[in-house]
């Protein structure tokens, strides 16, 4: 056949921050696709990953719930160690876990800064540097989920949009370290995606109509609009793709 598989038949994957919304939804995607999956969410919200659990299952794949709570070393290497412990390897890394805290510029406080870019950047970097240790003697796929935000600015989002620009710069250069340990590594940026954790923004009617009209295509994402991107890296249909972040904006970024 021509046509490449993006099937990840008996791969094992670790999606980040898969309690609800985008990891929830790119976690199930992963398994109906073939994968194992281990999910992870904070201490304190790890009843949410029962139902993502369940999901997995549902459709004959394997799932493992692991506690992790970014930027912590020790808790990335016990959610890593978790899952080589079960699984004895890892195929595939969805670095999802990340925050928001839209402030306008002049207020934004040491607090916030480092709050976002713990999360979004650091932690994201050292769960791909201990992913990679366990990947670098069979090859991988890590996807970071950046945003659009990481190539466009936007009001309010000062350290959102430097932590995401710095994932897509990242990406690239793990991309071309890691790619002689056979491990590529990509990114998905996401226009504004209704979730959970979004609803109140959007919810804004104010917030609403300028979202709306700053994309072409003339409506805002669902989870199920981004998973594909994230399965098409993880798959074989992606293996000469690397250190580059597929935009699922809707036009966004093209105006």
């Amino acid at each position: 056949m021509v046509l490449p598989s993006m099937r990840v038949d008996g791969k094992k994957a670790l999606v980040t921050g898969a309690g609800s919304g985008l990891g929830k939804a790119i976690a199930v995607a992963l398994a109906e696709a073939g994968a194992d999956c281990a999910v992870t969410e904070l201490p304190g919200r790890m009843d949410s990953l029962g139902p993502v659990c369940a999901s997995i299952e549902a459709v004959g794949r394997k799932a493992l719930a692991l506690s992790l709570e970014l930027p912590r070393i020790g808790s990335i290497e016990e959610a890593v160690g978790g899952v080589l412990a079960a699984w004895g390897r890892i195929d595939i890394l969805v670095n999802n876990a990340g925050v928001n805290i839209p402030r306008p510029a002049l207020e934004v406080t040491e607090e916030d800064w480092d709050g976002v870019l713990d999360i979004n950047l650091k932690g994201l970097f050292f769960t791909a540097q201990k992913t990679a240790l366990a990947m670098k003697n069979g090859g991988g796929r890590i996807i970071n989920i950046a945003s659009q935000n990481g190539v466009v600015g936007y009001y309010r989002r000062a350290a959102y949009c430097a932590s995401k620009a710095g994932v897509v710069n990242l990406t690239r250069v793990l991309a071309i370290e890691w790619a002689p340990l056979g491990i590529t590594v990509n990114a998905v940026g996401p226009t504004f995606v209704v979730t959970p954790l979004t609803q109140s923004t959007w919810d804004d009617p104010a917030m609403r109509e300028d979202l709306l009209k700053r994309i072409p295509l003339g409506r805002v994402g669902v989870p199920e609009d981004v998973v594909g991107a994230v399965v098409f890296l993880a798959s074989p249909a992606a293996s000469l793709i690397t250190g580059h972040t597929l935009l699922v904006d809707g036009g966004w970024t093209a105006l």
